[in-house]
Parts: structure tokens; C-alpha cells; sequence
């Protein structure tokens, strides 16, 4: 058994493909890699520097721009927010600035500012980052504070949807993907933080923090 990263319940395991060992956590529904697989940094690092081609950051700036848009609509106010995990292009930074909001960046290998987790935000996007999480309890507790009552958290991972069919996903074979998370394991976040799950499905999680927390905290 291997303590689960996000609720450290002791996980089982769950399957070996000629590369990694994976668990299964059974009271989160988190699946993860052993961590004795995970990349050297420097490794990780050079595999990140390929999703920043064109082709990814198109992918970012359509998953970002339509979701402020539609945050927007429901404001009157100009909204800040911060790009958890990626970097967005500059044609799209200076179209969110254009329309009056502020999106601050943080990646930890080429944004690495420590001054913009120390502020608060309207809204958080995490461009499929949420995979890549060695310890995904970190981040959700930081994550958690960043954001303002009433405020969103938006999530771009591919759900694991069958674990069933996991041996043959492709979407496992990538060595700097982690954590694979279920609709259920959401749904345990939400139950035990200030967050109320909205939506999820496919590779989109949208969550709206509470304006009013109440004492479920309780994952740590």
C-alpha cells in the first residue's frame, strides 16, 4: 500500500504497465504513479518546454479567454486572475488586457514569480495541470487560498471515466502525468473545502468557492 498524495487514506494498488505502478485511492478515487517513477526535475522540465509550441499555447488561450468572458458576464467589475501552471501568449495576455482585467502568470519552471501566490484572485485556471501534481494536496490548499469568496476555480484534465479501461489509456503513458482524478474525486474536494462542484466532465471541472465558509476542512 502507498499513502494517497491528495487525502493521504493508504492507497491499494491498482495496475503495472511496463514502465510504472499505479494505486488507487479508495476514498478520494484518486489514481496516481508510484513515486519512485517520478522524472528528475531536469527531465520534467525539458518535456514541459515542448507544450510550449504554438499548437499548445492555441489550445491554452481558447481555454482560457471564452471561460474570463463568460466570468465576466456576471460581473460589472474588472476581474483579476491567475493562470495556475501555464504560460499564455502575448497576443492573448494583451487581449485580456485590452478588455479591462488583469491575468497574472505562475509556472513553476518558466514563470516562477512567488509574489503572485501571495495575492487573491477573482478566478484560477489550471490548463492541464492538474495531472501533472506529485503531491496534488499541496496545490489544492494553495490553490484554495488564492481564490475569493465567490470566486472560480476552472480545470482542464482529462477525467479518468472507466477505471476499467486505465491499462489501456494513453493519456497514462505520458511520464510527467501523475494524478488522474475521477467526477468522485471532485466531488470529495468539494465536500470537504469551502467549494461547490458546478460542473465536470470530459477534461473540464468548474468549481465556485463559497462566500460563506463553512468547517470542512478536514483533508489535512
Amino acid at each position: 500500500m502507498s499513502p494517497c498524495p491528495l487525502c493521504h487514506h493508504s492507497a491499494i494498488f491498482f495496475v503495472q504497465d511496463k514502465k510504472r505502478a499505479f494505486y488507487a485511492c479508495p476514498q478520494c478515487d484518486l489514481v496516481f504513479a508510484s513515486p519512485n517513477s517520478h522524472l528528475m526535475p531536469n527531465l520534467e522540465r525539458q518535456r514541459y518546454a515542448r507544450a510550449q509550441k504554438t499548437s499548445k499555447q492555441k489550445q491554452l488561450s481558447q481555454f482560457v479567454l471564452p471561460l474570463l468572458a463568460q466570468i465576466a458576464e456576471q460581473q460589472t467589475s474588472s476581474l483579476k486572475g491567475l493562470n495556475f501552471g501555464r504560460v499564455l501568449d502575448e497576443k492573448s495576455q494583451l487581449s485580456i488586457v485590452e478588455a479591462g482585467h488583469q491575468v497574472n502568470q505562475y509556472d513553476p519552471f518558466f514563470a516562477a514569480d512567488q509574489s503572485v501566490l501571495s495575492q487573491s484572485y477573482d478566478f484560477v485556471c489550471c490548463y492541464r495541470v492538474f495531472e501533472h501534481f506529485r503531491h496534488p494536496i499541496r496545490e489544492w490548499t494553495l490553490l484554495s487560498q488564492l481564490i475569493k469568496p465567490n470566486g472560480w476555480l476552472a480545470i482542464s484534465t482529462p477525467l479518468l471515466t472507466d477505471k476499467a479501461l486505465f491499462a489501456k489509456w494513453h493519456y497514462k503513458n505520458n511520464p510527467t502525468h501523475v494524478s488522474f482524478y475521477q467526477q468522485t474525486t471532485f466531488e470529495y474536494l468539494a465536500s470537504h473545502s469551502d467549494f461547490e462542484l458546478l460542473f465536470a466532465a470530459k477534461d473540464l471541472v468548474l468549481m465556485q468557492k463559497s462566500s460563506k465558509p463553512d468547517i470542512k476542512r478536514i483533508l489535512i
